[in-house]
């Protein structure tokens, strides 16, 4: 993808949250996109940000992203908070969802800080189609967490607005205790709090947690020595793989160009499939099955179990 979207209007949204309203240069209608969507946006040179949507996708006029401005960051939030105004165009490089609402009887939403960005459209199609839903949005302060008022116009469903400073922590053994087979539950927000989620949901049903990582969790160890070899499935060609390089940079050292960004494992962009092997799997993308099923990999931060894998190349 390669869109070219004009900045047609910003505002703060809420203490250090800015909002993006994009459109298209030429009036042209905007690609259709689902709940739990982002697009990556090349900032400069070389720099690309992945920015979860956050409007409404009945709207083909206009995308909406909130970026909150990290002071620790890598610059992509201060370029947009202190350099970008109306009228400044930027390139689009990408409309993924590796975060899709699948269909349930009910719905449970934990959201942290900025992790509302993805929850946000999830919560309005869910009320919009009657399913019982909660939302359970935790934040440093209430000043700090975004779209409040949008929250509260919603119908149908229960909100909790826990800002930290007021109530605490959340009470996630509350709402995550009891399994429930017929509850999808969709957590976004700093890496501690998904840790904390996933922790909970051990004993739900297979499938009911669903996550989004904004940074990838600590890595795994790895298996024996670190090293293996990848074999090319279209050529014969095998390669070793060193303990201190990820398959992608001996794969683009051999030459193979692999379309990737974050390199962290957490946009999914340069999956590959598997022919043969066992893959380690260190990524926050790829869903229990798929894992299971052994046919896909990241090769930007994944690895082998197996002394050979073969990758369809």
């Amino acid at each position: 993808m390669q869109l070219r979207l004009e900045i047609s209007a910003t505002h703060r949204q809420a203490d250090g949250v800015i909002i993006l309203e994009l459109r298209s240069v030429d009036g042209s209608s905007l690609p259709a996109w689902t709940p739990g969507a982002h697009i990556e946006i090349e900032l400069a040179p070389g720099m690309l940000r992945h920015y979860s949507l956050c409007g409404d996708p009945a709207d083909r006029d206009t995308w909406r992203i909130a970026v909150l401005r990290e002071s620790a960051g890598r610059g992509g939030s201060r370029l947009i908070h202190e350099d970008l105004r109306p009228g400044d165009v930027l390139p689009i490089t990408a409309l993924r969802n590796n975060f899709e609402l699948a269909d349930a009887t009910r719905y449970l939403f934990i959201a942290g800080g900025i992790g509302i960005t993805p929850i946000l459209p999830m919560v309005r199609d869910v009320a919009h189609r009657g399913r019982p839903w909660t939302l359970v949005y935790g934040g440093r302060t209430r000043a700090s967490m975004a779209f409040i008022g949008e929250l509260r116009a919603m119908t149908g469903g229960d909100l909790h607005i826990v800002p930290e400073d007021e109530h605490g922590l959340l009470d996630l053994d509350g709402y995550l205790g009891t399994p429930s087979a017929d509850t999808a539950v969709y957590c976004c927000g700093p890496g501690p709090l998904i840790d904390a989620v996933e922790q909970r949901c051990a004993n739900w049903p297979a499938g009911a947690l669903h996550v989004e990582r904004f940074t990838p969790k600590a890595a795994a160890a790895t298996c024996a020595d670190g090293e293996f070899d990848v074999q090319l499935a279209r050529s014969g060609t095998c390669l070793r793989v060193p303990a201190d390089k990820s398959l992608l940079e001996v794969l683009e050292e051999a030459g193979f160009e692999i379309d990737n960004s974050c390199r962290a494992g957490i946009c999914g962009t340069c999956e590959l499939a598997v022919v043969d092997g066992i893959p380690e799997h260190n990524d926050d993308v790829l869903t229990d099955a798929e894992r299971d099923s052994n046919e896909l990999l990241l090769p930007c931060v994944s690895r082998s179990k197996s002394a050979v894998l073969v990758v369809d190349l």
